[in-house]
């Protein structure tokens, strides 16, 4: 699955967040090293949504333009990886 990842250059250092997934974000000194951290906090984000069975979020961009389709599909305590 693939993610919109938004990086803002800051006066020191740049920073980056994943606005399909309130809460994953990453700081780092350089562009690169914001985007290895951001892919590691993309991962980690999605494991802890796994085990704590709350529902996922997936957009897509529709071939006819622009726009988001949300989809949640709740999780079962039953179906969660513990």
């Amino acid at each position: 699955m693939r993610y919109l990842v938004v990086v803002e250059k800051g006066p020191s250092s740049y920073g980056a967040h994943v606005p399909d997934l309130p809460g994953c974000i990453a700081s780092g000194e350089t562009k690169e090293e914001v985007l290895s951290l951001i892919r590691e906090a993309i991962e980690f984000h999605l494991e802890d949504l796994k085990q704590v069975c709350i529902p996922r979020f997936t957009t897509g961009v529709s071939r006819r333009g622009l726009g988001t389709a949300i989809t949640c599909a709740l999780i079962s305590n039953a179906m969660c990886a513990r």
